[in-house]
């Protein structure tokens, strides 16, 4: 598969995530974050081993748990307290800074260089996201921001550790490893901190199977190959096109309004998707370190 058909492959996550802030507020019980970021990990980690009938072995027990709880436990937990007590333009404002501190971490754990137009493209996408998600009488309030921000630097290191870390085994069964150790990191916070879940409807089951097959299995098992095959910076930007979903999906589900300001900003949201995918297209993938190990599995060829 060549570069463009990876792009669009992994872009496809991301767009599928941008239906998350409609599913969570529309069809879950709220003021239950920790519970359904479980209920959203666990379930699909389970899932994606069950197809690929493979565990952990040595180090990468501790490394699937590390990453799980960066890329889900937290990143998810943050996300739902996010939902739950911000506007979805200022939750996604936040995230979308993601992209430029994985530009910083994979300069610091994996030599990759920087260049200044990615840089440049990271800061016009948050601009653009700002302009088409954010409205006037947004509320900020203190708890979501800081849970926003929290969760960013999560996914954030998250991404540029699972580059850094590549086990020997196909990019489904690692997004298995993560989600399955993201869900089980999160079972004790779940019973500590949260009380049961009321009777749920069939809207409730409804979002929770979607969040964790489509929203979950399908679009992680996309991202970490694409994490694999394109590298942190392309992968990170391509995170920007989830709020553009999001609007959009507001407007043709929601009956919601596009003002000239949110054209404006989903398409310099798009250009900076576009420019970071040029520059980094001549950038070589900084690779993994070597193995410390024999390795015994191979990645299958494409």
């Amino acid at each position: 598969m060549n570069r463009g058909a990876d792009v669009l492959a992994t872009a496809l996550a991301p767009a599928i995530w941008g239906s998350t802030y409609i599913v969570t507020t529309g069809l879950l019980p709220a003021g239950y974050p920790l519970t359904v970021a479980m209920l959203r990990a666990l379930p699909a980690g389970i899932l994606l081993l069950l197809w690929a009938r493979r565990l952990p072995h040595g180090i990468w027990w501790a490394r699937s748990f590390l990453l799980g709880a960066l890329n889900f436990s937290l990143f998810w937990a943050m996300l739902f307290v996010t939902a739950y007590r911000l506007p979805g333009g200022v939750a996604a404002t936040l995230g979308a800074i993601q992209t430029l501190i994985v530009i910083g971490l994979a300069r610091l754990l994996l030599g990759a260089p920087v260049r200044g137009l990615s840089v440049i493209a990271a800061l016009a996408g948050i601009g653009g996201v700002a302009l088409l998600v954010l409205t006037p009488d947004a509320a900020l309030d203190p708890i979501g921001i800081a849970a926003g921000l929290i969760g960013a630097m999560a996914m954030a290191l998250g991404t540029v550790l699972s580059r850094r870390w590549q086990p020997p085994v196909p990019a489904l069964t690692f997004a298995g490893w993560q989600l399955t150790a993201g869900g089980l990191v999160l079972v004790p916070f779940v019973a500590w901190l949260e009380p049961p879940l009321p009777t749920l409807t069939a809207a409730n089951l409804g979002g929770l199977v979607y969040l964790a097959v489509i929203g979950g299995a399908f679009t992680y098992a996309l991202w970490f190959r694409g994490l694999a095959r394109l590298g942190p910076a392309v992968v990170a930007s391509l995170g920007f096109l989830s709020p553009v979903t999001a609007v959009v999906l507001g407007w043709s589900l929601l009956g919601q309004h596009l003002n000239a300001l949110q054209l404006a900003g989903m398409a310099i949201v798009i250009g900076s998707v576009w420019l970071v995918q040029r520059v980094q297209a001549g950038t070589p993938i900084a690779a993994p370190p070597p193995p410390t190990g024999p390795r015994r599995h191979t990645e299958p060829a494409p």
